[in-house]
């Protein structure tokens, strides 16, 4: 992605998870001295973007460079969770001039990238050298994610309903092992089952239960090659509670039986 990207490096300088039940207001208008990567998780807030106070909601992340203004208020009678990192380093710079950066945007707060922030805050609190080099590989990958939920905002249009098809991708893909359904997916986005699966077609091309049944066969093959579980075990840890059912959805889907495949390339 970026040249030389193996000389350069990246500072997490402090990260955490931040949250407010009474008032609170943090002023630097005179601009940042460091990288600021911010996700609201949880109630409301308002930050200056752009030089004007906005209300700030649950899957806005802000990204701020050096030199930026920042302020950040919560008022009295509101709380307010959120991640946030500030970090610097060459990569970093790197990778903020790689693509225009918006100051906000809103993305799916999914297990996924949370996740990455969490482990990032652990390692934050360890004291050594090779908790050093942790840091740095999961700013990269954090960094990476969120350019990756950039591309996923403006390459679909409009903006509303791709967040809401990506919200409930993420949610198909973090569920899949278990038996869910159009119902579940729906209520998961606050649509009716008629819309999810409109938008979902609309943005993806393929409906929400073949989704779901790509992202089971497809780690059902992984665990195939690469576990020592039986085929039925395998069934079974992917949602499907016949064994019949999952060898013909598996022939189907990748045009060999999944007897055959094991014997074939693990």
């Amino acid at each position: 992605m970026f040249s030389n990207q193996n000389l350069l490096s990246s500072e997490v300088l402090s990260s955490g998870y931040s949250f407010h039940s009474k008032k609170y207001h943090y002023n630097q208008k005179e601009g940042l001295p460091y990288y600021l990567i911010r996700l609201q998780t949880e109630g409301t807030s308002s930050a200056l973007v752009e030089g004007t106070m906005i209300p700030i909601a649950p899957g806005d992340l802000l990204l701020y460079q050096p030199g930026d203004p920042y302020e950040l208020l919560i008022e009295d009678s509101k709380s307010s969770g959120d991640y946030y990192i500030f970090c610097q380093g060459n990569w970093v710079d790197a990778w903020w001039e790689n693509a225009d950066k918006p100051k906000k945007v809103k993305i799916p707060l999914h297990e996924g990238m949370l996740t990455i922030w969490r482990q990032l805050n652990i390692e934050l609190l360890k004291h050594s050298q090779k908790n050093k080099e942790m840091l740095d590989y999961y700013l990269r990958i954090l960094c990476l994610q969120i350019d990756r939920h950039i591309m996923e905002q403006t390459s679909h249009s409009p903006g509303a309903n791709s967040y809401l098809s990506y919200r409930m991708k993420y949610y198909i893909e973090e569920n899949a092992m278990t038996p869910i359904t159009l119902e579940q997916v729906a209520q998961h986005v606050g649509l009716s089952v008629s819309r999810a699966v409109h938008l979902f077609k609309a943005v993806f091309d393929r409906s929400i239960m073949q989704h779901a049944i790509e992202v089971r066969l497809t780690i059902a093959k992984e665990r195939i090659l690469y576990s020592s579980f039986t085929l039925e075990q395998i069934a079974e840890s992917c949602g499907y509670a016949s064994y019949s059912y999952f060898h013909r959805m598996f022939r189907m889907h990748f045009g060999i039986s999944p007897k055959d495949f094991r014997a074939k390339f693990s």
